[in-house]
């Protein structure tokens, strides 16, 4: 039987044969992280979780890598700005992409001068994340 195949970068791969992207997850809703965690997981792609974004900066600090970076604006302990700006001042190139509620063009506009690379309005849909994986193909290749 052969394995199914998903259009996923503009390409019809079979499972087998689907580039490993790898992506973390930053949001302090339960809800949306788990809502998240498994849109990424049906595309395919390997993810892991934090609840805000000092969590995000530890792993990349351990020496972690991911491709993508799905990072909430509003969190406690550290937020979505700062957390990108950490992360951008440590040399982190990972395509990150901001998601929030918030849809006040300032405050867009702040969270993207942090050093993201996309934003998303809450909630994420595979057609979005999609979207977001196009420009990750798109900056690598």
């Amino acid at each position: 039987m052969k394995a199914p195949e998903k259009e996923i970068l503009g390409t019809k791969m079979n499972h087998r044969h689907r580039p490993k992207i790898t992506a973390l997850v930053v949001d302090d809703n339960m809800v949306v992280r788990a809502i998240h965690h498994r849109l990424l997981q049906d595309l395919g792609i390997e993810n892991q979780v934090a609840v805000n974004g000092k969590e995000a900066v530890d792993v990349h600090s351990s020496g972690q890598y991911f491709d993508l970076i799905l990072m909430d604006m509003d969190m406690p302990v550290m937020n979505g700005i700062e957390a990108t700006r950490k992360l951008r001042a440590m040399g982190i190139r990972s395509t990150i992409a901001g998601i929030s509620s918030r849809s006040l063009e300032r405050e867009k506009q702040e969270f993207m001068e942090a050093g993201l690379d996309d934003y998303h309005e809450k909630p994420l849909t595979a057609d979005k994340i999609v979207s977001i994986l196009h420009k990750i193909s798109n900056h690598s290749g």
